[in-house]
């Protein structure tokens, strides 16, 4: 199965944002990471409705928006009319998390569930059958640069298991510290859409860094 590389752009250099996404484009990955972090949820504020227009006009790529907010139910419309393909938001977050999920559902694009390393595949299962991607963060949230947390593999592991037992159609999403080594790790227990910033971002050559992820 082809791997599927999401660009984290939470990792761009943002006073040259255009030529950025054009490295993006041209550089064989599938995928626009938009990390959206409150400083509430998480210790970091990043970027919101104003950017994500922007790198929609700028290019065709699925944008995969990653909540990392405390109260994401108050924008799921906002961003989905901003261009998102994907809106993920965190189990641990407030809010009705199934509710939440099926009004991503209703604005017509697909949802996706995160959890931190803390919590447990056990507590998010009920929620599977309304998810299209399942998110397993392999650092805390909050800030790029992490080193990859190898004891969710488990966890990724458990998770494919049960989407396989159970005829789901989700795809296993892995974000944090991915790079050539921590993507085959993650490969080989079940994850399938890998979002890399600094590997990428910090690359003399991204086309070469995508393909070494794959």
């Amino acid at each position: 199965m082809k791997k599927i590389i999401s660009a984290s752009i939470l990792s761009a250099d943002m006073l040259n944002l255009g030529e950025e996404l054009k490295r993006v484009n041209d550089s064989g990955a599938d995928m626009i990471h938009f990390d959206v972090m409150d400083g509430i949820f998480v210790n970091n504020i990043s970027f919101g409705f104003p950017v994500l227009e922007a790198v929609e006009k700028n290019s065709d790529m699925m944008l995969d928006v990653h909540l990392m907010i405390q109260q994401p139910d108050r924008y799921i419309e906002r961003f989905a009319a901003a261009g998102a393909d994907i809106i993920t938001i965190h189990y641990e977050s407030d809010g009705d998390t199934l509710e939440i999920l099926k009004k991503i559902k209703s604005a017509g694009i697909k949802s996706g569930l995160s959890v931190k390393p803390g919590t447990s595949f056990e507590e998010v299962k009920k929620y599977l059958k309304y998810t299209d991607m399942l998110l397993i963060m392999t650092v805390e949230p909050g800030f790029g640069g992490q080193k990859f947390m190898v004891e969710m593999l488990e966890k990724i592991r458990c998770a494919k298991s049960y989407i396989e037992e159970n005829k789901l159609d989700i795809s296993i999403q892995v974000d944090g510290g991915i790079n050539s080594e921590t993507s085959a790790l993650a490969s080989e227990a079940g994850a399938e859409i890998f979002v890399a910033g600094n590997y990428l971002f910090k690359a003399e050559n991204m086309k070469s860094a995508v393909e070494s992820l794959r």
